[in-house]
């Protein structure tokens, strides 16, 4: 349908020998630009697509007159006659978004102005979409720089730049996710499909949200609605051969052109076990229901928001990694494939665990004329974490953990307005956690009932210069305070010294057992700085630094006992000092519309670093364990994170990206354990437009050997064909490398079936494409089985 339209002619005095070009700029009603507006210059003649300014450009037209079609998914479509003579013609657009019934919106979001300055990385929609039935960590890996702690196929925790669990913070809608994150079988409880962007910084330059992320932080954000009376959503089925099911998530916005919005997101996943190239991984299936609901109402001087979500997780543990004792261990290694294989099947038994997690928010905001903006937020959080173990008798659908962790929070935030290119941002917030172990489990629990009391404030200080720089600097200070109640049994108080180390924290004697009330106060000061130069159009310089101190955990301070999941005994130190850490990186990136590429070197000085490491065997009633102790070391981890993309034309487009990380232990001058090794991804994708926006990518990762590693091997006596031997636990030996490739293909079917009022789009993946076998060092079940074998995804996406 032909559209009037203003078009601004801006005439050259270049002289192009009877051929000119068209250029032009194609921006939304609030003047933002909008990237890949599809631009088609008479009867096919030439096509491209906007940059991520809005612009784009035809070379060597010949005179005459032309027919210019603008079209973009959720946008009605611009068309025009225009006269080429020998002069330049320059172009202005401005598209409106179609909002009717049921009619899909696509948004633009703002930059984040509190990740300037900051090296950080951001998912898109379509990224998220692609992982809708697996987790945030596999879909983080995306990213350079970023790995994955797994246990399994199904438990997933980010790593940024060799560090993870609580040096990692992630934010969900403004919340600072606290679940029992400590262990490395603990996963985010979190649902990607809640959210349309993701953001990783990997910098040390966030002091707003945090202190202690001294690897880094993510943080996941919901879509900001429109203010314009419309109703629009979409539903995502996903299947997948390799467990035999897949997801459903279906999510609805109602918006008001007055600044109300209600929103709602459900999401449900089903898979049975897992498989390996060459056998069943038994009792992998996993269970998923998830709910988010959101209103609000939004001004331009005023606004509130709240939000609710529920996540809800049944995963099951690979029955072959339940050991029961070292000689199990030991079978394991030697054996090179699992001491248990049964039939595919859908059922979840013991070991598993069930997680659920409960995250209620408000937040209000009030702009002050000349002045700033204010922000007040209360959130509250409840998680509850049961693991079950291979248990018999009255005991067996018992759990061996049961923690519940209730946390409050209260944030004010400031943010002034930009006077003469300075501004600064202000804030305080506080917090009140305490955790119960259920008593009923009939085991000593892992992790004690204690409290915990934060009290948080910090200041952001922004300076432009000029147009080419900017500048902020930092600082923050966090209070907290936490109190356990805990028994010990007297020979393991004795044994670990805290007799005479910590006599303040006796209560009493309980038969074999000391109870015992451990306090603890932590005062940190954190503070960073960063700039950005911007060299010229297409290349800029990022620094930043920051100097971060994160308190020992709970699981660092008080774990005391055998960790069912992992098949160890885990034990704490309360004599765990902050750890105190010291990163820069720096940044270069080089942006044009058809060649980008970025590389950042970083560095990251930590003392009094806290491992959990191997150290001896303990026997129990069920056998021989190894016994891992938190112990504390200086590090060094160093890194560089690079990543580039050539556009060839509108059909054809590669990307690279590598990362390397160099941990070590300069207390005892050797490696850290844990660190990924050497990463190198490659792709090629085809797209066609005029083929229902077909496009198709091949994809290779290649994880190279990790040869920088700590030896933490150890002898023991096992039992072996009625004989007793000495052998050697090898427990540190990483993998050998491997390349993986997939494949992915994806059209839009909306025309083809004149459905363009919805939307129809279907998207078909193969991972491990030559179902490679293979084992990743990251993966505490390495010993026990192989990974994933090859799977088939297809995605059915459906727009309203």
């Amino acid at each position: 349908m032909k559209k009037s339209l203003s078009v601004l002619l801006i005439l050259g005095s270049a002289y192009s020998f009877a051929q000119t070009k068209i250029s032009g700029k194609v921006d939304n009603e609030n003047n933002l630009p909008i990237k890949d507006v599809m631009v088609t210059l008479g009867d096919n003649i030439a096509t491209v697509k906007t940059n991520k300014k809005g612009e784009f450009q035809f070379n060597s037209i010949q005179k005459g007159n032309y027919k210019l079609v603008l079209s973009y998914k959720d946008y009605s479509p611009l068309d025009t006659i225009i006269s080429i003579d020998n002069n330049p013609i320059i172009l202005d657009f401005k598209m409106k978004q179609n909002v009717t019934y049921l009619k899909g919106v696509t948004l633009v979001q703002h930059k984040n102005d509190n990740l300037k300055n900051t090296t950080s990385h951001t998912l898109s929609t379509k990224v998220l979409e692609k992982y809708s039935s697996k987790s945030l960590g596999d879909a983080l890996q995306e990213v350079e720089g970023v790995s994955a702690l797994r246990t399994g196929s199904n438990i997933v925790k980010p790593v940024i730049n060799g560090l993870h669990s609580s040096r990692v913070a992630v934010y969900a809608d403004n919340v600072r996710v606290e679940d029992q994150e400590w262990g490395s079988e603990h996963a985010p409880s979190v649902d990607i499909n809640n959210y349309n962007k993701v953001t990783v910084i990997t910098g040390a330059n966030a002091l707003k949200y945090n202190g202690n992320a001294i690897g880094g932080m993510v943080l996941l954000q919901p879509e900001i609605p429109v203010k314009k009376d419309s109703l629009y959503g979409k539903t995502l089925f996903t299947y997948n051969t390799n467990g035999r099911g897949g997801s459903i998530s279906t999510n609805l916005t109602k918006t008001y052109k007055s600044g109300l919005y209600f929103g709602t997101t459900l999401t449900g996943k089903y898979l049975g076990d897992s498989e390996a190239p060459k056998y069943v991984l038994s009792n992998t299936g996993i269970r998923n229901q998830d709910v988010n609901l959101r209103v609000g109402y939004d001004r331009v001087k005023y606004g509130v928001d709240a939000s609710y979500s529920f996540y809800n997780s049944t995963i099951g543990i690979l029955t072959a990694s339940h050991i029961g004792n070292i000689t199990d261990l030991v079978s394991a290694i030697n054996n090179h494939k699992p001491n248990y294989v049964g039939d595919f099947t859908y059922s979840i038994d013991n070991p598993k665990q069930e997680i659920q997690h409960h995250i209620a928010k408000i937040n209000a905001y009030y702009k002050f004329d000349n002045l700033g903006k204010l922000d007040f937020q209360y959130a509250f959080q409840h998680n509850s974490r049961k693991e079950y173990d291979l248990r018999r008798g009255q005991y067996k659908n018992i759990p061996a953990l049961d923690l519940v962790l209730n946390t409050q929070t209260a944030n004010l935030d400031f943010e002034s307005k930009k006077w003469n290119g300075v501004s600064f941002q202000t804030g305080l917030s506080g917090l009140y956690q305490t955790n119960k172990a259920n008593p009923s489990t009939n085991v000593m629990p892992l992790i004690p009932d204690y409290n915990r009391y934060d009290f948080s404030a910090y200041g952001i200080f922004d300076y432009k210069p000029s147009s080419k720089l900017d500048f902020n600097a930092a600082v923050r200070y966090d209070y907290s305070y936490v109190e356990a109640f805990k028994y010990y049994l007297k020979t393991r108080w004795e044994s670990l010294g805290y007799d005479k180390t910590f006599p303040q924290f006796y209560k009493s004697t309980v038969g074999s057992q000391i109870l015992a009330y451990p306090k603890f106060n932590y005062s940190n000061i954190s503070s960073s700085i960063g700039a950005t130069y911007h060299i010229n159009h297409y290349n800029s310089l990022i620094f930043n630094a920051g100097y971060l101190m994160r308190n020992p955990n709970p699981s660092e301070l008080f774990s005391d006992g055998l960790h069912h999941s992992t098949g160890i005994i885990e034990i704490g130190n309360l004599g765990l000092k902050q750890e105190k850490a010291l990163k820069a990186s720096l940044s270069f990136k080089h942006e044009e519309e058809n060649f980008q590429w970025d590389v950042t070197p970083y560095v990251n000085k930590i003392n009094d670093f806290m491992q959990l490491v191997p150290s001896t065997i303990e026997y129990t009633i069920r056998g021989a364990f190894p016994v891992w102790k938190y112990v504390q070391n200086n590090a060094l981890i160093f890194g560089i994170d690079a990543n580039a993309q050539w556009n060839y034309n509108q059909n054809f487009s590669q990307r690279t990206a590598i990362s390397y990380i160099h941990g070590r232990n300069t207390t005892d001058k050797e490696a850290l354990i844990d660190m990924p090794p050497l990463n190198w991804v490659n792709s090629i994708t085809y797209t066609n437009p005029r083929w229902n926006d077909f496009n198709v990518t091949l994809r290779n990762q290649t994880f190279f050997t990790q040869h920088n590693y700590p030896n933490y091997n150890f002898h023991s006596t096992i039992i072996q064909d009625g004989e007793s031997k000495d052998v050697l636990v090898d427990i540190s030996t990483p993998p050998k490398g491997y390349s993986l490739f997939d494949i992915s293909a994806g059209m839009d079917f909306s025309k083809m079936l004149h459905w363009q009022k919805t939307g129809f789009n279907v998207s078909f993946s193969v991972d491990n494409l030559f179902n490679t076998t293979y084992r990743n060092y990251l993966n505490k079940q390495r010993f026990y089985a192989d990974e994933l074998g090859r799977n088939f995804m297809i995605q059915l996406r459906f727009n309203y």
